[in-house]
C-alpha cells in the first residue's frame, strides 16, 4: 500500500534571506530551514507541522553534525566541535533539485579551539522526495598539527510532545520514555544507563534505517536511512548507537562505543587526510489518522531498500564523492582448509569478506580513517564486492563457525571501472591437532552462553523473551547471585555451555564498591596423556574491558602458562553489548602440565577496579598433539 502524498510537489525552491541569517529549501513536500553560515538544520516543516525538531531547544541544538576530538592524541580532554560553517554557497539549484554547502577553512589562529579540519557540509533536496540528504567532506592538509578524533555523527532532536514511538528493527520497536521520565528515573551505575541509549545499539550491517513515529494527530515518521556502510568505521559488526530518549535520532560514523580508544583516528603532525561521510537520507512519511502508524515503519524499510539499490547516488556534486563509473569491483571464492575436519577444502559459507586499509590480520576492526567495503559469500563461498573506491586495500574475511581471521597476503589495487577476479582463496584457520573438546561457537559473540534474567525492577519489557536478552540492564550483577560463594566450574561432558557458562566473566562485588577478580575452572578428563608432546588451547574472546586473563593448568598457585596482559577498553559489559573487539590466542600446552585422568584449567581474571572489568568468551577449544 502506497502512503499518501503530503501537500503537493513543486520545483525545488531556494531562499537565502538577507534580513535573517537563514537559508530555506522547499520542494512543496518539505520545507527546511538552515542557520547561515553555520549550516545547522533549525526547522523541518512537514505535513502541516511547523517544525518536527524540538522548538524548546536553542536553534543550534536541533539538527547538527559534531565531532569529538583532542588536540593531543591520548589527552583525556574532550572537545566538541559542531562543525559550524563560515561560508554559505549554492552548489546547484534548478527545478529538479538543489545542493548547498556550508564551509569552514581551518587556520592556525584557531588552533586548539576548533578541530584542525577543512569542513564542507552539504545538504541536498530533490524534487518529489519527502526529505533530504546530507554529507560532509572532512580534510586535513600537510603540515597541520597532531590531533585525535574519537567521534563523528549527526544528531536530530525531535519534538518531545509528538515523537514517542521508536523503531530500530522489526523486533525492536516500542513507546519510549520522555526526557522528563529520564530526569525522574532511578540513578543507575553510570549516568547514561537511565537514558537507555545503549540498549538500542545495533551492528553496522543491520543499522540501515531507524527513527521515530509521531502518532499525534496525523501520524508522521522521521527516519535516517544509511544506503552504504562504506564510510562507517571498523567493519560490519561494529556496534553503534541509533536512537534514544529525547526523542533523539543519530547517524553515527565513528565512535569509541564497544571498541574503546583503539578505534580513534590519531593523526600525526603533518599527516594529510580526506574522507567523505555520507550521504545519508532523512526520509519523512505520513498516513491518515485511520491507518496503522506502524505502516510508516514498513514504508521506511521499503524506502531503505530503494536507497541501497540506488547506491552510489548519481546526484551529489562534490568532486570527492565518487559515482559508479569511478569505482571498481573485486570478486572471488573463499574456501576453508582444516585437515582435522575434512580431507578437502570446504566452502566458506556466508563468510564476511571485506576490503579495508592495508594492515595486519584483523586490523579492520580498529580501522576508522579509510573506507571499508563488505559483503557476504554465498553458500558455495563466492563473493563480489562492488562499487569500491579506487585505492590500495587488504582483503579480510572471517567465517561463522570457524575460528580466527583471514587476510589475503597480496595488496588489492582497485582502479575506476576495474574488475579484479581473485580466484579461489584458501583460509587455513588456527589448528595444531584434533579437537578433544570445545566450549561455545566461534562466531565472535557470547550470545550462545547463559544470559540471566534481569532484576524485575530493571527489566526492559522490550527484551522479555527476546533474542537480544543480553541488552537488559544490570546483568553483570547477577553473577554474584548465581555464584554467591564460589566461582563458575564447568565440567566437560557434563555441563552445557548454553546454561552453565555465564555470558561474561565479571568481577565479584564484595560490598562498599569494592570488587575482586574471579577464577573460572574447566574440568576435563584425559585417559592417556601423550608424552612428550604439545597440546593446544585455542582461546577466542568476544569482548575485553580493562582486564587480564591468566591461564593455569592443574595448579592454581603455579606460574601462569599464559597471560593476555592488561587489554581491552570496549566496555561491552556495561553497555549491554554481547561483543566488542575480537581477540584470539593460540596457547601451547606442554604435556608435562597434564595429568592422566582429571585435569583443571584455571581462567583467572585478575583486574578489579570497577564493576565492569571483565571479558566475554567467544570460543574455547582444547586440541591434542598433531597427528601425522
Amino acid at each position: 500500500r502506497a502512503l499518501r502524498s503530503v501537500g503537493y510537489s513543486l520545483d525545488v525552491q531556494l531562499q537565502a534571506s538577507r534580513t535573517r541569517q537563514v537559508v530555506i529549501l522547499d520542494n512543496g513536500l518539505v520545507r527546511l530551514t538552515f542557520s547561515k553560515p553555520g549550516g545547522d538544520v533549525i526547522g523541518i516543516q512537514y505535513n502541516g507541522i511547523d517544525n518536527l525538531l524540538e522548538t524548546e531547544n536553542e536553534e543550534k541544538n536541533r539538527g547538527y553534525w559534531d565531532i569529538v576530538w583532542d588536540s593531543k592524541p591520548g589527552d583525556k580532554t574532550i572537545n566538541i566541535d559542531t562543525l559550524q560553517g563560515a561560508k554559505f554557497e549554492v552548489i546547484k539549484a534548478d527545478k529538479d533539485g538543489a545542493e548547498i554547502s556550508f564551509r569552514r577553512t581551518w587556520n592556525v589562529s584557531t588552533s586548539g579551539k576548533t578541530v584542525p579540519l577543512n569542513i564542507d557540509k552539504r545538504y541536498i533536496m530533490l524534487r518529489n522526495y519527502p526529505g533530504f540528504y546530507t554529507y560532509t567532506v572532512l580534510e586535513r592538509l600537510e603540515g597541520w598539527p597532531a590531533s585525535e578524533i574519537g567521534q563523528v555523527r549527526i544528531v536530530y532532536k525531535l519534538r518531545d510532545d509528538k515523537f514517542r514511538y521508536m523503531a530500530i528493527s522489526d523486533n525492536r520497536k516500542r513507546v519510549m520514555p520522555t526526557m522528563k521520565d529520564r530526569l525522574n528515573g532511578q540513578p543507575l551505575a553510570y549516568p547514561e544507563a537511565v537514558d537507555d541509549k545503549y540498549q538500542y545499539s545495533s551492528e553496522s550491517k543491520d543499522n540501515r534505517v531507524h527513527g521515530w513515529i509521531s502518532t499525534d494527530e496525523s501520524p508522521v515518521g522521521f527516519w535516517i536511512i544509511t544506503p552504504s556502510i562504506e564510510f562507517r568505521a571498523a567493519g560490519p559488526v561494529k556496534q553503534e548507537l541509533t536512537c534514544h530518549a529525547g526523542p533523539i535520532v543519530l547517524s553515527m560514523f565513528t565512535s569509541a562505543h564497544y571498541a574503546g580508544k583503539d578505534i580513534a583516528m590519531t593523526f600525526e603532525e603533518g599527516e594529510p587526510w580526506k574522507k567523505v561521510y555520507g550521504p545519508v537520507s532523512i526520509y519523512l512519511n505520513s498516513i491518515s489518522t485511520d491507518e496503522d502508524p506502524l505502516s510508516l515503519w514498513d514504508d521506511a524499510k521499503q524506502k531503505m531498500q530503494e536507497e541501497v539499490r540506488a547506491w552510489p547516488y548519481n546526484f551529489p556534486q562534490s568532486k570527492d564523492y565518487l559515482v559508479s563509473n569511478q569505482r571498481g569491483s573485486v570478486g572471488g571464492r573463499l574456501l576453508v582448509r582444516d585437515r582435522y575436519l575434512s580431507r578437502f577444502p570446504f566452502f566458506a559459507r556466508y563468510a564476511h569478506v571485506g576490503l579495508a586499509a592495508p594492515g595486519e590480520v584483523g586490523s579492520w576492526q580498529k580501522e576508522s580513517k579509510g573506507y571499508q567495503f563488505w559483503t557476504k559469500t554465498d553458500r558455495r563461498g563466492f563473493f563480489s564486492i562492488r562499487n569500491v573506491r579506487p585505492g590500495n586495500y587488504s582483503l579480510y574475511a572471517w567465517v561463522p563457525g570457524v575460528v580466527g581471521d583471514y587476510m589475503y597476503n597480496i595488496l588489492v589495487t582497485v582502479e575506476p571501472e576495474s574488475h579484479i577476479p581473485l580466484g579461489n582463496l584458501v583460509y587455513e584457520p588456527p589448528r595444531n591437532g584434533p579437537t578433544l573438546w570445545e566450549i561455545g561457537t566461534p562466531d565472535r559473540s557470547a550470545a550462545e552462553f547463559y544470559v540471566p534474567d534481569p532484576y524485575p525492577t530493571l527489566m526492559n519489557q522490550l527484551y522479555s523473551n527476546h533474542p537480544d536478552k543480553f541488552r537488559q540492564y544490570g546483568l553483570w550483577d547477577r553473577y554474584a547471585d548465581l555464584y554467591p560463594n564460589n566461582d563458575l566450574v564447568y565440567t566437560v561432558g557434563e555441563s552445557d555451555y548454553k546454561s552453565d557458562w555465564f555470558f561474561a566473566q565479571v568481577v565479584r562485588n564484595v560490598g562498599n564498591e569494592t570488587y575482586e577478580g574471579t577464577t573460572w575452572q574447566i574440568v576435563f578428563q584425559l585417559e592417556n596423556v601423550i608424552r612428550p608432546a604439545n597440546y593446544t588451547l585455542q582461546l577466542a574472546l568476544a569482548s575485553t574491558s580493562n582486564m587480564e586473563l591468566q591461564v593455569r593448568f592443574n595448579d592454581l598457585k603455579s606460574e601462569a602458562i599464559f597471560t593476555t596482559g592488561l587489554i581491552g577498553r570496549d566496555n561491552a559489559i556495561a553497555r549491554h553489548g554481547i561483543h566488542g573487539l575480537y581477540w584470539f590466542y593460540s596457547i601451547n600446552v606442554p604435556s608435562t602440565l597434564l595429568l592422566h585422568g582429571n585435569n583443571i584449567i584455571y581462567l583467572s581474571q585478575t583486574r578489579h577496579l570497577t564493576a565492569f572489568d571483565g571479558l566475554m568468551y567467544d570460543y574455547i577449544r582444547f586440541e591434542g598433539p598433531p597427528r601425522t
